[in-house]
Parts: C-alpha cells; sequence; structure tokens
C-alpha cells in the first residue's frame, strides 16, 4: 500500500494551515501606536513571524526575533533584525540574542507598542542566565535534561528558573514604562498553554524552584549549592496584563489534514492532537490499533499528534521521535497488511538531522529490515535505517512549530 505523494500532500497541508502568513494577519494591529512599534521575539516561526508583521504594521516598526540556524526567511525584512542561534543547546550567538531583545525591550516608551512574537524552540534561543548562573553551566544543564529524555515540558519548567528573560520577565521588562503590550504565540506544547511556549518570555508562569530542583535531579544533575540558591533567588517580577492570542496549534493542522482526508473518502480516526511519551512504545501502540482497522471495512487514516520523547541510549545517537515512532511501528506490524505510514515534525527538523521524518509502506518490511528496526532502536540510529530503506521525508525548515503529525493508512477488508 504505498500512498507515499498522498500522505506528504496532508503532511505539507497541516504544515501551511499552522503557517504565520495564513495565521497572523488578522490578529495584528490596523493601527499604529503614537510612537513606535518593537517587535520582539524568539522560535522557529520567530523569522516568517516577524517578516509578515514587518510587511502588515504600519508606523515607525523595528525590533530583533531569534530563531534557530537554517530558519531564515529568503528575504529578511530591513527594519526588524533576524538573528540565527543554535538549537537545542544554547549557543553564543542565543546568549548575544536574549542581551539585544532585552534592551530594545528596556527603551520600550509610553507611546510605544511591543508585539510579542513567540514559537516553539524559543527556550533555547532565547538564553539569558540567572544572576549566579555561568552560561556554561546552563548549557551543560540544557544537553543532560534534552539527553535524559524528559518530557519537553519539564525541560522547560527548569529552563525558565534558569533565566532571567523567560516566566514574563521579557513582557517586564518592556512594559516598566507603559508601553502597550501584545504577545501572539504558535503553540508547541500539549494543552496549549501560551505560558509554557518558549518558556512564557512575555507570560508569567508559577514560581515552583523546588519541582525545577527536583526535575534536574531526576535528570541526573546534581545541583551544587550554589545553583540551588540561585534557582531560589529568581523569582519572576509581575507581568503587566495585556492581550495574548495563540495563532496556531497541533489540533489546527491536523484539522486540516482530516479535512483533506475525509475529501478524499478517508474514515479519519482521531488518535489525538496531545499525545506525549516514549515515541517507539507509542508507534507499537498505534501498530494495534492498525491492525484492528485493518479489519474493519473501508479506508482508514489514523491521525496523530502532540510531542513524543526518545529515551536516549546512546550518545552517538542519529534521528528523531518520529523516525523511532514509526520505527517501533514498523517492528510491530504485519508486512503483508496493506499499511502505509507517515510521521514528521511540523517544523521541518526531526532530532539532530536534516529530515522532518519518514516514511514506509508495510510491504518494504521484511525479516531483516525488522532485525535492523530492533537495532535501530537500541543504538538511536533509526536515520540511518530510514536512510537504507529510502523512506526519509526532507521539506527543509517551515518557519512555524505546531509539533508532530503521524498518519497511518489502512486498507481494510
Amino acid at each position: 500500500m504505498d500512498c507515499r505523494q498522498t500522505l506528504t500532500d496532508y503532511f505539507r497541508r497541516g504544515i501551511a494551515a499552522a503557517s504565520p502568513r495564513h495565521t497572523m494577519p488578522a490578529l495584528l494591529p490596523t493601527r499604529p501606536p503614537a510612537g513606535r512599534t518593537i517587535v520582539l521575539g524568539c522560535g522557529k516561526a520567530a523569522a516568517e513571524m516577524a517578516l509578515v508583521a514587518s510587511e502588515c504594521l504600519t508606523g515607525p516598526v523595528s525590533g530583533a526575533v531569534v530563531t534557530r540556524q537554517g530558519h531564515n526567511v529568503d528575504r529578511p525584512p530591513a527594519n526588524i533584525e533576524i538573528i540565527e542561534a543554535r538549537h537545542p543547546v544554547p549557543d553564543g550567538q542565543g546568549l548575544a540574542a536574549a542581551a539585544r531583545i532585552l534592551a530594545l525591550a528596556a527603551k520600550a516608551g509610553p507611546d510605544d507598542r511591543v508585539v510579542f512574537l513567540i514559537s516553539g524552540g524559543g527556550s533555547a534561543l532565547l538564553c539569558a542566565p540567572a544572576d549566579g548562573i555561568a552560561f556554561t553551566e546552563k548549557q551543560a544543564i540544557n544537553d543532560a535534561l534534552v539527553r535524559s529524555g524528559a518530557a519537553i515540558s519539564d525541560i522547560n519548567l527548569v529552563r525558565r528558573h534558569l533565566s532571567r528573560v523567560k516566566s514574563g520577565r521579557l513582557a517586564a521588562t518592556a512594559g516598566a514604562h507603559g508601553a502597550e503590550l501584545l504577545t501572539l504565540v504558535i503553540s508547541d506544547v500539549a494543552g496549549d498553554d501560551p505560558a509554557l511556549v518558549a518558556s512564557g518570555p512575555s507570560i508569567g508562569a508559577p514560581f515552583e524552584p523546588e519541582k525545577a530542583l527536583a526535575l534536574l535531579a531526576a535528570a541526573g544533575w546534581d545541583a551544587s549549592p550554589q545553583l540551588a540558591a540561585a534557582i531560589h533567588a529568581n523569582r519572576p517580577p509581575p507581568v503587566p496584563v495585556h492581550p495574548v492570542h495563540v495563532l496556531a496549534t497541533n489540533a489546527d493542522a491536523l484539522r486540516a489534514v482530516a479535512a483533506a482526508a475525509r475529501a478524499d473518502g478517508w474514515n479519519v480516526v482521531d488518535l489525538g492532537a496531545e499525545l506525549t511519551g516514549e515515541a517507539a512504545a507509542t508507534g507499537r501502540s498505534h501498530a494495534d490499533i492498525a491492525e484492528h482497522y485493518r479489519r474493519q471495512p473501508g479506508r482508514h487514516l489514523l491521525l496523530s499528534g502532540g510531542e513524543l520523547t526518545v529515551n536516549r541510549a546512546s550518545r552517538n545517537g542519529c534521528g528523531g521521535p518520529n523516525l523511532e515512532y514509526l520505527t517501533g511501528l514498523l517492528t510491530r506490524i504485519d508486512p503483508a497488511a496493506p499499511i502505509a505510514a507517515l510521521a514528521g515534525d511540523s517544523d521541518g527538523i526531526d532530532g539532530t538531522e536534516d529530515n522532518a521524518g519518514g516514511y514506509f509502506a508495510a510491504e518494504w518490511i521484511d525479516a531483516a529490515i525488522v532485525a535492523a528496526g530492533h537495532d535501530a532502536l537500541a543504538s538511536n540510529r533509526c536515520y540511518d535505517l530510514f536512510d537504507r530503506i529510502g523512506g526519509l521525508v526532507v521539506t527543509g525548515p517551515t518557519r512555524t512549530n505546531v509539533n508532530d503529525i503521524r498518519m497511518i493508512a489502512v486498507e481494510g477488508y
């Protein structure tokens, strides 16, 4: 059952539905403030969001955003600086970007409007360590958290307790002299709480230092007394109340996929837009659901989203959660079954390499591929497996980020 082009088209429809160009213009102010509009932002969608803002906002517009390396737009706006930095472990560019953005926020006056453009990935990209925490220590903590397989919500909780820009601190700086504030968010978190996206630089979140320290301990990081004291001392200031709009979510992307599939005659089975958990185990679980629908008449598309995690057994891993999900799936299904699957990250990057995700059809699978799949999961090298079978899906950076889109096509009987 080879329907690669069909599933790829659906994947792209989901991405398009969550793009800044599709979702942003209607929520941007139509009238300029008395002073300037200052655009500040972070995340994998930040460059595209800045470009749309530059095209739509009127009056004097300036600002700066930080995005992941390679996620810039082809023709960056002249009036909004776009800085590229490393992800998921912060680098010097992210440190410099945070300093630049904080400095611009501090200059906002009572006649100005500050527009925050926030998307997933911004937590690592906008890096400003709290007092008493060294940049190198923060880098090492980020690396340890990512390698631990901790949920992204837990990683971001720790990050905001280590930061002097997250958890509403950027908005507190920008609004200190009475500037009007507006936050626009593209969500990559389960539940779509805007305070959790990019660790909420413009939105306050609960101050939970003991929970942050417990999560560090669970990830294998032995916090020094100095680090613990710095975290406890880093209580965020009050955040000015201001409008916050969530532009796009994983559910929006999945709805676009479902609409296209239903129009083509598929029975769409919604497995949820907020799935979390270990990727390979979820893939095996979905294989059992696919087997159930194999025994039901018609064509079925099992659709799911959310953000899965990888248990990193190897420091030399190569791949990401979507390929691990697909590998768990292919090791479980019957090779004779009329089943095909595609899973990809909406930002265009699944884990460590250049692919958004992968695709396979059951007829590609034999005993050797199943054995290779088990080996790939044990060594976290699922990229190599999908490269070998010709199943990599490569889109390049999409300049949005609403988590993963996963599809399993089943021909019932």
